[in-house]
């Protein structure tokens, strides 16, 4: 199985456009430290060339053309047919805009856009942001229902498989008072290779740890997680919110109530993603990476590829 981070920060990415808080400021006098929105491509095949085999992505984010374009493998590849694209769909973790407004910059897929999402997300995301309405001028929309286990292939291939871990009942604002009570507003995405059985753990939003997912962690050779903020005061300190990390649907990485002593204890590669920009982990010199080193854990990059 090969993925590929597109990105890894937050809402609003690192730096975000109205924000001077030491971490936006950082990444401003360092470039490197720049970090999209937190996403994925998962290919499908075994051609890794540009342009060719399929790829899927785990959400669609504003920053969706720039991520495509910073990865050669997404790129169109050469041919005679100069319209191509090696992006087959689309698989939703959730309904929030970071995760869903770069749908409607595939409005020139030509030949469709494929989305799995839960059924909440789905309506959301359907009727809430009126995203289907939005791209049917432009280009065929071909929703799936992503379901737990067994869950369903990515594509016709059934190379991979895709099933849902919930992990929140918590709703987008816009989305407020619409749609059914559910487990499913938020979930993991458990995303299986069928010939090896590799399996891999993808949860930019955890609120909550589980008897089902500590059970999809521990059968993942990787799990991608929650890395929002550190502690769960973060937000209250930063002076954003008087709501925890808790109370925004995040688990901190570290803490009584934290992510890192149970990822510690996992037989997988553990990865951090979605970071807010208030995270000290957004500087690579921040003494927290040492921290998670010493756990056995890492923070994944923009632009990292994962095999398994």
């Amino acid at each position: 199985m090969l993925l590929q981070v597109l990105g890894t920060a937050a809402g609003g990415g690192l730096p975000q456009w109205n924000c001077a808080c030491p971490g936006c400021a950082g990444a401003r006098a360092h470039p490197e430290r720049r970090r999209r929105h937190a996403a994925l491509a998962v290919h499908t095949g075994e051609d890794h060339r540009p342009g060719e085999g399929h790829w899927y992505l785990v959400n669609a984010t504003p920053d969706l053309a720039d991520q495509i374009e910073a990865t050669p493998a997404l790129h169109p590849g050469t041919g005679s047919d100069t319209r191509r694209t090696p992006i087959a769909g689309v698989a939703l973790t959730d309904a929030e805009l970071d995760h869903t407004l770069g749908l409607a910059r595939l409005r020139e897929a030509r030949d469709g856009v494929d989305v799995i999402a839960t059924a909440p997300v789905r309506e959301a995301v359907r009727d809430g942001l009126r995203l289907d309405a939005l791209l049917t001028p432009y280009t065929s929309v071909r929703w799936r229902e992503l379901t737990a286990d067994p869950g369903l292939p990515l594509d016709d291939s059934g190379a991979i498989h895709v099933a849902a871990v919930p992990v929140s009942a918590k709703r987008p604002r816009y989305a407020a008072g619409t749609g059914p009570d559910a487990d499913t507003w938020s979930v993991a995405l458990r995303l299986t290779e069928t010939a090896t059985g590799r399996t891999a753990l993808y949860a930019p939003a955890l609120a909550v740890w589980s008897e089902a997912f500590e059970k999809a962690a521990q059968d993942a050779d990787c799990v991608i997680v929650d890395g929002t903020f550190w502690d769960d005061d973060e937000p209250v300190r930063a002076g954003f919110t008087d709501r925890t990390a808790t109370a925004m649907g995040h688990l901190p990485v570290a803490g009584p109530g934290g992510t890192a002593h149970r990822l510690a204890r996992l037989p997988g590669r553990c990865l951090y993603t979605h970071l807010n920009n208030t995270n000290p982990l957004g500087d690579p010199d921040a003494e927290q990476h040492a921290l998670l080193a010493h756990w056995g854990l890492e923070v994944a990059a923009d632009g990292m590829v994962i095999e398994l």
